[in-house]
């Protein structure tokens, strides 16, 4: 299983609307990430890179064509199959989505809502320390308001990464962030990927971010026209 693809697309095709609206968002998206790999998916804004994110991670039902996710197909997967497969995942978007009311440790420790049965002193500490890990072990107690931009999107990394998922999928981490912030917030996602045997998706149409690639796959029109190999 170790040798299997994480994600694995054959001749993946999407469509949205309906009747004379229906319109082709993604043509026969084939591609694979291996286990361990940080991979770019890049292109420009209408090009389907959140398509094939909410595809492969059980947010949005597959139409046509095979998508493989740890070894098990999603078209025709029932709800509790996928339910069960989303609870493996990590979850990264451009706007940090952190409760205003809670702390950054709480914050994280939402993240272990998907996993019953944590018990609550073991979720703080597992939330305290992905907060360490992030650089942020001085902001524990801190609400979002008095987090900068870059700080609120580090919460949301530990958010992610602290049920220790198979995959990471991030959309758009850094269009909110300066060039060093956006710097900082991708080599901790590939950092801690690495530490944790962690495969990242990063959909972005940000050029800045692109040398911390393993690989960049770069959609257009909802076709795959390129695949670059960084090793």
């Amino acid at each position: 299983m170790r040798d299997t693809p994480i994600i694995a697309t054959t001749g993946l095709n999407h469509w949205f609307g309906s009747g004379d609206a229906r319109k082709q968002a993604l043509f026969d998206v084939t591609l694979t990430l291996q286990r361990g790999s940080f991979t770019v998916l890049m292109g420009p804004s209408g090009s389907g890179k959140t398509t094939v994110l909410t595809l492969v991670g059980c947010l949005r039902a597959v139409q046509d064509g095979s998508v493989l996710l740890m070894g098990q197909e999603l078209n025709g997967a029932a709800e509790d199959r996928l339910i069960a497969l989303r609870r493996r995942l990590g979850f990264i978007f451009q706007a940090h989505n952190l409760h205003e009311s809670l702390t950054a440790a709480q914050n994280v420790i939402m993240g272990l809502q998907v996993h019953p049965g944590v018990p609550e002193t073991m979720a703080e500490q597992a939330a305290i320390h992905a907060l360490g890990l992030v650089g942020l072990a001085d902001r524990t107690r801190y609400l979002p308001a008095n987090l900068s931009g870059g700080q609120k999107q580090r919460v949301a990394v530990a958010r992610a990464l602290v049920g220790n998922p198979a995959l990471v999928l991030a959309d758009e981490p850094t269009a909110a962030l300066d060039k060093d912030s956006a710097a900082d917030v991708v080599d901790l996602i590939k950092r801690m990927g690495r530490a944790r045997g962690t495969t990242t998706l990063l959909v972005t149409h940000d050029p800045r971010i692109l040398d911390r690639a393993d690989r960049i796959l770069t959609l257009e029109d909802g076709r795959i026209v390129k695949i670059e190999e960084r090793g």
